[in-house]
Parts: C-alpha cells; sequence; structure tokens
C-alpha cells in the first residue's frame, strides 16, 4: 500500500486532489462537535432538533456544521392550513393567521394547521369584525390586501419572482400566473392547468435574458419555479372531480393527476421518460379533509437552468467510490441524462415517507466508465433559494444502459445524472521510479549529512547551509516514504502532516538561504575580506531556517487544524484554499531563487572571463555548465514543474517531476561532496585511515597487544576520529559508532569508487 502512495510525491504533493471524511480516534465523545450539536459517539455528532447538516441529521465530518431548517420552505415541510402562514425562526416556527383573520379563540399565533381546524377539518380562521365609524351597531369584515382564495375558493400561496433577480420574461411570466389564480374556476380546471404548464414551457424555451443570470441566479429561479408550480398544481388537483388527468403539452412537458378511489391500493403514473410507484397509504393524510392526490411532472426544460449544478454526495457514498477507486475523488462533474421531474401530493408533509417512491427513469444510451457513475438525485434548496443536487434519501437499485430504477425517502424534484470523477490512475512505473529516487537520496542526504558534520576542515557557513538543507530534506523524505499513508488514526495523520508541511517548508528555507549565500559571494569574489557575509548568513540563518516556516505552520494549524490529514494520506486538505499555505510559500521561493541563480551565474561567468581568457575552454566550460545545472536542482527551482502539471502534457510533467525531485538528495551529495576536489581527499584518506585502523585493531584483538602504535596510524588528518572512539591513553577502542564510520564510508567509496579514483576525476572541480 505503501507503494501506491508513494508515487504521488511530489506531483501530487503539490496538486493534492479533494478528500472525504475520516475517521477519529476513539475517544469516550467527539470533541469537535460544532455549536447546535451534541456528541453521538467518538466518531459522530447529532445536530439539535430544529438544524441540521449537508450529511443530514448525524453527520461525521469535521467541516459539517448544523444550520437552521427552514421548515416555511421552499418546500415547506409543515403547513399552518388555510389564511396563514409560516413564520421561520432559528430552530423552530410558527403559524400566523394572515393580516384580518384570526383563530376562534381570538390567537393569531400557532404552531400548526392542527390548531387551524376542528375535528371535522374544517379551518377556524374567521375575519375580524371591526366596527365602523358610527353609531350603528353592525360590523365590517377586513378585506385582505391580496385575497387569498379565488373566486371558486380555493386558497393559492403566494408566487413571485425570486428578489434580486430582474428579467422581463420572468415578470410577464408571473403576471401571467396571478390573473390564472385570481380567474380560476372550478369548472374550468383542466384548462387553468393546461395554461400554467404552456406559460412555464415558453418561459424555459426562450429564457432569453435568463441566459444572461450567473449560473448562481439561474438555479435560484428553478427552484423558484419548481416550488412555486408544485404548489399551485397540488391547490389546483383540489378541484378535480375523480379520475386521472394527464397532460402533454406539445414542448415535451408532460403531467400526471391522480385522486383516490375507493380500493386503490398503490400508484402508479406512467409518462415517457419516467414512470412513479408508490403505496396510497404514504398519499393519504388522516388531517387532511380534501380528495388524496398524487402527481408526476416531467419538465425537460428546467434542465437548462439547472446545468453545471453542483453535487453533494453523502459520505458513505464518497467511502464507497473511495474504497472502489482506492484513492480520493475530486470534485464530481455532473452531467444530467434524464428530465427534471417532479413529485407532490396532497399530503405537504413527504420528508421521510413509510415506505420508499419508486421512479423508473428513461434516458439515451450511456454507459458508465472507470471514473463515472450514475446517481439518482434531488435537487435540494438552500436558504438563499438557490440549491444543489444531493443523493440524500435516495438510492440507485439498478442502472442500465437506457434506464435506471431509483428509490427515495421523500418527494422533491429529481433526476438521473452522471457524475465524472477526475481519477489519477495508479502508476506502477511512477511509483517504482519516486521508491527508488527517494531511497537513494535518503542515502545520499546521510552520506552529505555525515561529511559536512565530521569533516571539519571544510567545515564553514556554506557547509552549515549545506548540512541543515540535508538534515531537513532526510528527515522530510523519510516520514514521507514511511508516514503518508498512516490515515487510521486521525489525531496521528493530523500530527504527520503538520510535521511534513514543516519540514519541506524548511527545506525550502534553507534553499532560499542557500541561493541567497551563493549570490553574496559571487558578489564578493572580488573582496579579499568579506566575513561580512558569513557574519550576516550566521546571523540569519537558523532564526529563519527553522523560525519562519514554524510561524507559517503555527498560523496554519491554529486557524484551520482539522484541514490536516486526508482520508487517503496525511497531507493538506484542499478545501478553502488550504493547500495554499505550503504552494504560495514555495512558489515564491523557487521564484526568488531563480532569480539568485541567474544573477549568480551571471556574476561567475563574467568575473572568471576577466580573470582568466583560457577559463572558457571546451572542458571547463562543460563543468561549469553541469555545476550550475545541478544548482537548479539542489535550489528547488524545478519544483515548478509540479504547478505544469495539467493539459495534454500533465503527464510527462508528472514524470520528469518525479525523477528530478525524488533524485535532489543525490544532486546534493554530487555537488558538494564528489566535485569537490577537497572532500574527495578527505574520502581518501579517510577511508585509508579506517582500513588501517580496521587492520590494526584486529591485529590488537588477536595478539593482545598495545595499540600505542596503531592508535598513531588511526588518525586521520582532515577528518579525525573524534576523541569519543579513544580511552584516556589514547588507545583505540572499537565502538557501534566506529562501525557505522566504517560502513558508511565503506559504501560511499565502493559505490562511487571508479570516479573517485580515477586520475580524470580529480581534476572536475
Amino acid at each position: 500500500q505503501r507503494l501506491s502512495h508513494a508515487r504521488m510525491y511530489p506531483g501530487t504533493l503539490l496538486l493534492t486532489v479533494a478528500f472525504v471524511p475520516t475517521v477519529s480516534a476513539p475517544t469516550d465523545c467527539a470533541p469537535w462537535c460544532p455549536l447546535k450539536s451534541t456528541c453521538v459517539n467518538a466518531t459522530a455528532c447529532r445536530c439539535s432538533p430544529g438544524f441540521s447538516s449537508l450529511s443530514g441529521e448525524i453527520f461525521t465530518s469535521r467541516l459539517d456544521s448544523c444550520h437552521d431548517i427552514n421548515e416555511c420552505g421552499p418546500p415547506p415541510t409543515v403547513s399552518c392550513g388555510k389564511l396563514a402562514d409560516c413564520q421561520n425562526t432559528e430552530g423552530s416556527y410558527y403559524c400566523m393567521c394572515i393580516p384580518g383573520y384570526v383563530l376562534a379563540s381570538g390567537e393569531t399565533m400557532f404552531m400548526d394547521e392542527s390548531e387551524n381546524t376542528d375535528h371535522l377539518g374544517i379551518y377556524l380562521a374567521l375575519p375580524i369584525p371591526r366596527p365602523l365609524p358610527s353609531t350603528h351597531t353592525h360590523t365590517e369584515i377586513l378585506t385582505p390586501s391580496e385575497p387569498p382564495l379565488s373566486p371558486a375558493g380555493i386558497f393559492f400561496p403566494t408566487w413571485t419572482p425570486p428578489r434580486g433577480i430582474k428579467s422581463q420574461t420572468l415578470s410577464r411570466f408571473f403576471q401571467r400566473v396571478q390573473d390564472l389564480h385570481r380567474e380560476f374556476k372550478p369548472d374550468f380546471v383542466q384548462n387553468t392547468i393546461q395554461d400554467l404548464i404552456q406559460g412555464v414551457d415558453e418561459l424555459l424555451e426562450t429564457p432569453e435574458d435568463l441566459k444572461a443570470l450567473p449560473r448562481s441566479e439561474q438555479h435560484r429561479v428553478a427552484t423558484n419555479l419548481l416550488t412555486g408550480l408544485e404548489n399551485s398544481l397540488r391547490n389546483m388537483s383540489q378541484a378535480l372531480s375523480n379520475g386521472t388527468l394527464t397532460f402533454n403539452a406539445s414542448a415535451g412537458t408532460d403531467l400526471s393527476l391522480k385522486l383516490w378511489e375507493q380500493g386503490d391500493r398503490n400508484v402508479i403514473l406512467s409518462q415517457n421518460q419516467v414512470k412513479m410507484m408508490l403505496n396510497w397509504d404514504v398519499v393519504h393524510d388522516s388531517g387532511d379533509s380534501g380528495p388524496s392526490v398524487v402527481g408526476l411532472i416531467s419538465t425537460p426544460g428546467m434542465g437548462k437552468l439547472l446545468a453545471e449544478a453542483p453535487l453533494v454526495v453523502e459520505p458513505e457514498k464518497q467511502a464507497v467510490l473511495h474504497e472502489a477507486h482506492k484513492i480520493s475523488l475530486q470534485e464530481p462533474s455532473p452531467v444530467l441524462l434524464s428530465d427534471v421531474i417532479s413529485a407532490f401530493m396532497s399530503n405537504k408533509v413527504t420528508q421521510n415517507l413509510s415506505s420508499p417512491v419508486t421512479f423508473i427513469f428513461s434516458h439515451h444510451s450511456v454507459t458508465a466508465g472507470p471514473t463515472q457513475k450514475v446517481f439518482c438525485v434531488f435537487w435540494e434548496h438552500s436558504q438563499d433559494g438557490s440549491g444543489h443536487w444531493s443523493t440524500r434519501g435516495c438510492t440507485m437499485v439498478n442502472s442500465r444502459d437506457t434506464s435506471t430504477t431509483c428509490q427515495c425517502t421523500h418527494l422533491s424534484s429529481f433526476a438521473v445524472l452522471m457524475a465524472h470523477y477526475d481519477v489519477q490512475e495508479d502508476d506502477p512505473v511512477l511509483a517504482v521510479i519516486t521508491y527508488m529516487g527517494l531511497s537513494l537520496s535518503l542515502l545520499c542526504l546521510l552520506l552529505a549529512a555525515l561529511t559536512f558534520l565530521l569533516c571539519k576542515a571544510i567545515q564553514n557557513t556554506s557547509t552549515s547551509l549545506h548540512l541543515q538543507l540535508s538534515i531537513c530534506l532526510f528527515l522530510a523524505h523519510l516520514l514521507f516514504l514511511i508516514a503518508i499513508d498512516q490515515t487510521k488514526i486521525k489525531v496521528l495523520c493530523s500530527i504527520i502532516a503538520g510535521a511534513l508541511h514543516y519540514l519541506y517548508l524548511a527545506s525550502f528555507t534553507w534553499m532560499l538561504l542557500e541561493a541567497l549565500h551563493l549570490f553574496l559571494t559571487a558578489r564578493n569574489l572580488k573582496v579579499i575580506n568579506y566575513s561580512s557575509v558569513s557574519m550576516l548568513m550566521k546571523k540569519l540563518m537558523f532564526p529563519v531556517g527553522y523560525g519562519v516556516p514554524a510561524v507559517i505552520v503555527a498560523i496554519s494549524a491554529a486557524s484551520r487544524p482539522h484541514l490536516y490529514g486526508t482520508p487517503t494520506r496525511c497531507w493538506l486538505h484542499t478545501d478553502k484554499g488550504f493547500i495554499w499555505t505550503f504552494l504560495g510559500p514555495i512558489c515564491t521561493i523557487f521564484s526568488i531563487n531563480l532569480a539568485f541563480f541567474l544573477m549568480t551565474f551571471w556574476i561567475v561567468k563574467k568575473n572568471l572571463s576577466s580573470l582568466n581568457r583560457d577559463v572558457s575552454t571546451l572542458r571547463n566550460t562543460r563543468m561549469l555548465t553541469f555545476k550550475a545545472t545541478a544548482q537548479l536542482f539542489i535550489l528547488g527551482c524545478t519544483w515548478c514543474l509540479g504547478v505544469l502539471q495539467v493539459g495534454p502534457a500533465a503527464h510527462i510533467m508528472a514524470y520528469l517531476f518525479t525523477i528530478i525531485n525524488s533524485l535532489q538528495g543525490v544532486f546534493i551529495f554530487l555537488v558538494y561532496c564528489l566535485l569537490s576536489h577537497q572532500v574527495r581527499e578527505q574520502y581518501k584518506k579517510w577511508f585509508k585511515g579506517v582500513r588501517k585502523t580496521k587492520a590494526e585493531s584486529e591485529q590488537y584483538t588477536l595478539s593482545s597487544g598495545t595499540m600505542s602504535n596503531a592508535s598513531k596510524h588511526s588518525v586521520v588528518r582532515f577528518c579525525s576520529v573524534p576523541r569519543a572512539l579513544t580511552n584516556p591513553l589514547g588507545k583505540f577502542v572499537p565502538t557501534s559508532l566506529d562501525n557505522l564510520y566504517i560502513a558508511v564510508s565503506a559504501l560511499g567509496w565502493l559505490t562511487l569508487g571508479f570516479l573517485l579514483e580515477s586520475p580524470e576525476s580529480t581534476s572536475l572541480s
């Protein structure tokens, strides 16, 4: 499993993908539950009554929060009865009689429809009597400014355009709707319904100014049309006598209405593109005195307004998809396959039905690929009147090329869509390159760090910078290889992500200091004494090299600690731009480093050419070019290739990025150690001294003789064996650390022996 994640370095380390919720470590109670919620167990929270999250009442993601449920809609989940309006409050709601009416008790406020009807189902909201300004005793009934009842006594809720949206097309449509409501007559109910549907079709066929609206406002218009059309049709259906009403508009909109008849048990409504099946027990409301009606309307033109609407997939379904692909999935791109349909019934409370409703959608032939998934979705309204597609409460029973069967536990507006996920398929070659490249880099970084630490003759400001860079890169690469996939324990994964964030930022900060020191050194080439440069670097090194990354990580962790660690790897989330706490600093650093590099290269070339005309010989020019190019890799300038992993060349860039940057440690060892004449000489003398030490120590063990002469030969002139390896009398004492020195030196020598021993190699520097 580690190998499959290793391939992600370093390409997807920069361009990491979206995530799904994770499971935290077992505790008695989840400490991260947000406001308006209570703890369920160690991994889940429950929203308080009257509140809900995007994932439902119970959720497991730390990113979820509890929002007030707007029971008054749209669509409304409660009914206040006739002549009353629903008023939403935080966590609750109440009903209020419309102006000019009160309950029989004299109250104007109540909780639900049951307080507005007697046991026979007759509404109790009565007009308020008001004395006339005279001595007469008769009363006058106040008439509301906008009558809620049509002349036929049918109540129509207010249906007006969404606020803030200016559209002449919409204005004409809603004027037509108001006329239909005002002039409604039960005897002509079918004609009125047909006129209403034709008005919707005309609006959707030639949207004109609706096309110019932003997508979010188009979604608000769609929400308004879906809920308003449903409410109007529900109320108009009260005037139907019996049987079934079917209407097929020329634009493709289909309407089916069915009234309950004695003996009916199941409802089946069929149209050209969809069939709905449910039980009458779900439809009938014991508190409703009117006829039991169920309706289905499909509006093909609604898909134009709902194009590019976002899709919210339940965490459980996301987890199933993640398990199938074994990696994280990016945000899906949904495409509608079916017409948008709305299902409604006389019972307005349809959020949790006792038995599911079955829909069979017909759509054009489509075969889902490995990165595509067919979903049964409904249009979920948001607080601002907009909305998104959601899978909550809907399950896909089966899907074929031309049809999909869905079951839902609520009624709303539904559709079938195909979500395309951008999945980064496993590339075994890239994984092997990453794993082997990082392993080789770890070895080279270890050898380089030991060289800078133990060879006192070469120790200066430059080697101090090299040492800190080598240590940070070594720890970062090592932690990446062994812990990037430790996602089972959320807290541990967050700590690992924070440590990786810090170590890689520290590595880049030391690369910046390397580039700065290189530039300052080159600028002072002709200055005999440039100790001021060294003094400046010594003062800045450690506070900047380790302090700046610490500040960035501390601020990031304090502001959004929950964004450390994803379900698939211990790295940073992309939510809310959090990944830019890493990308921002490194993009800035490699841009500065590139500028420093170009200026340094120009200064060095200019100075060397002026000092010695022979410096431009072919051999020296090649070596100068090679070292300069290697400096680009060491200073991290090639990390910009990670940002270029887009478009057709993304795959090629991923290979280049992985090969070059996973070998950064090799370049450090090659340029700062093997191509340094002084360091190579130290290696030779060190290796010879260690061989003599080993031989004499073996002779000492066998002969039990003294080690006084052997200790004299055991001293390496430049890179000496630390005093801790000898006793107070100066005699050599073999230790485990000595064996480490021998092993590391032998490994470095045997691996690169040909380069070190060849006469030509000694002149490369």
